[in-house]
């Protein structure tokens, strides 16, 4: 039997450890630290920092430790690993500043040719909102230089809100601020499995960031996912010929290799598709939608990278759609209550993958943000978009809360 740890604690890491249930071998998956829902499928483990989780693997000696979330790889899991000889999917903490510096990735894309927005970059607060008071055309997008879960990003409208959304974002970041001119079009998420040097990549999936229909509202870590998206097939030799490929070499370049799941975060605007973000890791909800349509089995995709054989793959789909959709607590992402008790009605069809939830006398209760995601496959999106809703009504907790048109973009420029 072969032992896969599972880094991370949210319905990515639950999506993931059961792609690795499904697979052929014989596996025993653990997930560390998981949650209370994770641990009704699979074992969890304690480990929640780098050092307790390096010190199990040099005890233990898992045969793949598959890393979840970025923050692990920016503070250099994958490095620890490696002196340990443990197979570990995820990137270097130096390939992991694709994602964990914004200012890293678009220097880098600037230097080599790869199609995304123009940009301005400061560490400097009066700097920055000068820029902003110079600036004849909105909205304009200011992220911060940094890890921010998803929420570090601002679409402001006209100046006054540019020079709020730098002082809240250097208030809450030493790393300075990116400053980009906002593409039109529309947004789909790609991922490339790669061993460094070679690569393959997944269907299309389309997350939805903003907390309510319509896309209003605050961004999110995300409220809901689909795939595959079939009106950006005809963009996917572009994006590997002209964005996956030219940044896997910028990368070795650098001198740090890309090896582990590169999320492309891109937008199809009226030039063809430009890069949003780059993030080194599978994306939460993508990865719910994504996985379940994996026919490829997920071990043996895995060890292609751990073996530099990535190739030597062709990656193979399901003919169906998947749609997950984030249940949260009410409030999020602002402050919310916790401790509600989940209940489940007996006859629900669907998976669930679960992310912010606890146990209290052996009952799951509600314990974070996005609590759990909800996902159903079918032959064709509509279907899936029915069945998921239909199942959404048998999952009960107190203030829930859940956008109802996941899937529901039209995907014209």
């Amino acid at each position: 039997m072969k032992h896969v740890l599972v880094i991370g604690s949210g319905a990515r890491e639950h999506a993931i450890a059961k792609a690795f249930g499904a697979s052929h071998h014989e596996l025993g998956i653990a997930v560390a630290p998981g949650n209370a829902g994770i641990a009704k499928d699979f074992a969890t483990l304690a480990l929640s920092s780098v050092e307790e989780i390096v010190s199990y693997c040099a005890q233990n000696r898992p045969d793949l430790v598959f890393v979840g979330p970025e923050n692990f790889l920016a503070e250099g899991l994958t490095d620890e690993l490696q002196k340990l000889d443990i197979a570990c999917i995820g990137p270097s903490q130096q390939a992991a500043r694709i994602e964990s510096s914004k200012i890293f990735a678009k220097e880098m894309m600037h230097k080599n040719g790869i199609p995304t927005a123009s940009f301005f970059f400061t560490h400097d607060e009066k700097q920055a909102i000068e820029y902003i008071e110079k600036q004849g055309t909105f909205p304009l997008v200011i992220k911060a230089d940094g890890l921010a879960g998803g929420k570090g990003v601002h679409i402001v409208q006209d100046k006054l809100q540019g020079i709020q959304a730098v002082k809240l974002l250097m208030s809450q970041t030493s790393k300075g601020v990116v400053i980009e001119q906002y593409l039109q079009g529309w947004e789909v998420s790609l991922f490339a499995f790669s061993d460094g040097e070679d690569f393959c990549s997944t269907v299309f999936s389309q997350d939805h960031k903003q907390l309510y229909d319509n896309d209003k509202g605050p961004n999110t870590g995300g409220m809901g996912a689909y795939a595959p998206v079939p009106e950006a097939d005809m963009w996917l030799q572009e994006v590997e010929g002209q964005i996956i490929a030219p940044v896997l070499k910028a990368m070795q370049k650098e001198g740090c290799p890309f090896m582990g799941v590169l999320y492309c975060g891109l937008m199809i605007t009226e030039t063809g598709p430009k890069v949003v973000e780059f993030n080194c890791r599978l994306g939460d909800p993508e990865a719910q939608a994504v996985l379940p349509l994996l026919k490829t089995d997920f071990y043996d995709l895995c060890q292609a990278i751990a073996d530099k054989r990535v190739g030597q793959l062709k990656l193979s789909w399901k003919p169906e759609t998947c749609v997950a959709v984030v249940m949260a607590s009410g409030g999020y992402p602002g402050s919310f209550q916790k401790g509600y008790p989940i209940q489940i009605d007996a006859d629900l069809e669907a998976e669930i993958c679960y992310a912010g939830v606890s146990s209290k006398d052996g009952e799951l209760i509600t314990s974070g943000g996005r609590v759990l995601s909800v996902l159903n496959l079918a032959e064709s999106k509509e279907q899936a978009r029915e069945r998921v809703y239909r199942e959404l009504k048998k999952i009960h907790f107190q203030d829930h809360y859940y956008r109802k048109d996941i899937g529901l973009r039209d995907n014209k420029i």
